[in-house]
């Protein structure tokens, strides 16, 4: 009879815990309505950077799509201002990296005027090295501040 009170010990507990489980007068949890599908989200490309190569004021041919673009948001918000600023990575004197700036903005200006937008709707700045996009002394980090950036006023 002594090898039943163990087994039936711990028969009973489990089974108790499941009966007060089973029978727990506590409402269900349902879970809340699904939300309505969103609304198809129309994107307006706006503007955008312009990226060179090392030591170039040239426009790639990607720059070229990119100012398409921000010729269209231009033509399209037509009360907007936009100061197109130059920057260079960290390579080279402060005095170069100014004039290459300069010439970064300048011919981003170039090819959007050459699109229809009003010149007197630009305005141009060089921060040469000044503020880096991307802090790093690699290829990488260089790459993402060779550009020219548009903020709309």
């Amino acid at each position: 009879m002594k090898s039943i009170k163990p087994l039936a010990r711990a028969l009973f507990i489990p089974g108790m815990l499941f009966l007060g489980a089973c029978c727990h007068q506590q409402p269900a949890v349902v879970a809340p309505p699904q939300p309505p599908p969103p609304s198809p989200v129309v994107i307006i490309p706006g503007l955008g950077d312009v990226f060179y190569d090392f030591d170039k004021s040239e426009l790639r041919t990607d720059a070229v799509e990119q100012l398409k673009t921000n010729a269209n948001w231009l033509k399209a918000k037509s009360g907007k201002k936009v100061v197109i600023e130059g920057h260079c990575d960290e390579r080279g004197t402060n005095e170069y990296n100014l004039a290459l700036g300069e010439r970064r903005a300048n011919s981003a200006r170039d090819y959007i005027v050459n699109l229809g937008v009003d010149p007197a709707r630009l305005k141009t700045v060089s921060f040469g090295e000044e503020k880096p996009f991307a802090e790093g002394h690699n290829e990488e980090a260089w790459a993402q501040n060779r550009r020219a950036h548009f903020v709309a006023e």
